[in-house]
């Protein structure tokens, strides 16, 4: 049942654009209003898709798209009162930055009083207030990426869709104008259906993200228990660093598992069971780096293996160490670098360990 307060439902919507291979494949998705949800996937998983046919861009194959409770499949883009950012602006170059804000609403009919109040408005949420005179030629990339943003907002749509917005800046510059669009998000109780590959952005900014995989959504849940609570190997992977075993399921114990791990010496983790077919099934077990401790004290935890230290790179606030660990020259564990961090040299052994709760039993993966 859709909950009373969705904004956006998608019921039951394919995608096809050659008649045979579905690119979205039976969504059925709700969008709160005031929310911001991230759709989070890798290239060809369908987000951009969903995106288009929410803003009437792209027709769906079957199902029903509803804002505000209403069917929208049939209503053209430009009368679903919906603002859009891209990652390319989409700027009219001869035009001012007050005139490209003021096109929406002249457009709409609106008079001329109400186009520039609204247009001072919209600057001044991006803080661009003293740039209306100024052309996009004359303006920097973050400036830029500010004024598509104000245009999306100076028409007061009920719905604002992000493509792929900050793609084109460099990171530092990404990094500010993503507080930047949350906190704008904040201050205004706007609801928000932003695009992304990049899953830093989505765990910053987002109240929800809806990870796609192969035209489906894998799991739709808050950033932190996208990341600490993954359901399948495909989200566990790409959410954060993750270490990965895989292995042969020999005992369910109900809430834990005990996996024999592959290339190990018959060496066997005890993990959470989450998603696994039972004994004699296989498994990939996920654990994130930052919850590994190393020289545990002995007995204190389930899983205890000797390692050794391949290599350690200071990061300042960590010292990212790669292990060989389990028949595994890849396992990487994030050492805090405090005055009683574990002192380690490449080369050297060392105990490192973890509990079963952070350690996850997901479906077999490759």
């Amino acid at each position: 049942m859709p909950s009373e307060n969705s904004l956006v439902r998608f019921v039951d919507i394919q995608k096809s654009y050659d008649g045979e291979s579905l690119v979205v494949k039976s969504l059925n998705l709700d969008v709160a209003k005031g929310e911001f949800l991230t759709m989070l996937g890798p290239s060809g998983s369908g987000k951009t898709t969903c995106l288009m046919m929410l803003a009437g861009f792209e027709p769906a194959t079957h199902g029903e798209i509803f804002l505000n409770d209403k069917p929208i499949n049939r209503v053209p883009p430009h009368k679903r009162g919906i603002g859009m950012v891209f990652q390319n602006y989409a700027l009219f170059p001869h035009m001012t930055v007050a005139e490209n804000l003021a096109f929406p609403l002249e457009v709409r009919g609106m008079d001329k009083s109400e186009r520039e109040q609204r247009v001072k408005r919209a600057l001044d949420m991006v803080q661009l207030g003293v740039f209306g005179d100024r052309r996009p030629a004359q303006l920097s990339g973050g400036q830029a990426q500010r004024v598509a943003v104000a245009r999306s907002l100076v028409f007061d749509p009920d719905l604002v869709l992000m493509d792929e917005p900050l793609g084109a800046l460099d990171k530092n510059l990404r990094e500010v104008m993503q507080y930047e669009i949350k906190h704008i998000h904040e201050n205004l109780d706007l609801t928000v259906v932003y695009v992304t590959h990049d899953q830093s952005e989505a765990l910053t900014m987002s109240n929800r993200i809806a990870v796609f995989d192969d035209g489906i959504i894998q799991q739709c849940a808050p950033p932190e228990v996208l990341y600490e609570q993954p359901e399948n190997a495909f989200c566990a992977n790409f959410i954060g660093e993750n270490n990965r075993f895989l292995g042969n399921v020999i005992e369910d114990n109900g809430d834990t598992v005990k996996v024999e791990v592959d290339s190990s010496g018959d060496s066997t983790v005890v993990a959470k069971k989450v998603n696994v077919s039972g004994v004699g099934g296989r498994s990939t077990l996920s654990l994130r780096p930052e919850r590994v401790t190393v020289n545990p004290e002995p007995g204190s935890l389930p899983n205890i293996f000797s390692g050794v230290a391949e290599e350690l790179i200071y990061l300042g606030d960590h010292i990212r160490t790669r292990f060989t660990v389990l028949g595994h020259d890849d396992f990487i564990v994030k050492i805090p670098n405090s005055a009683n961090h574990a002192h380690l040299e490449e080369g050297g052994t060392a105990n490192i360990g973890w509990t079963a709760e952070d350690c996850r039993a997901l479906d077999p993966s490759d």
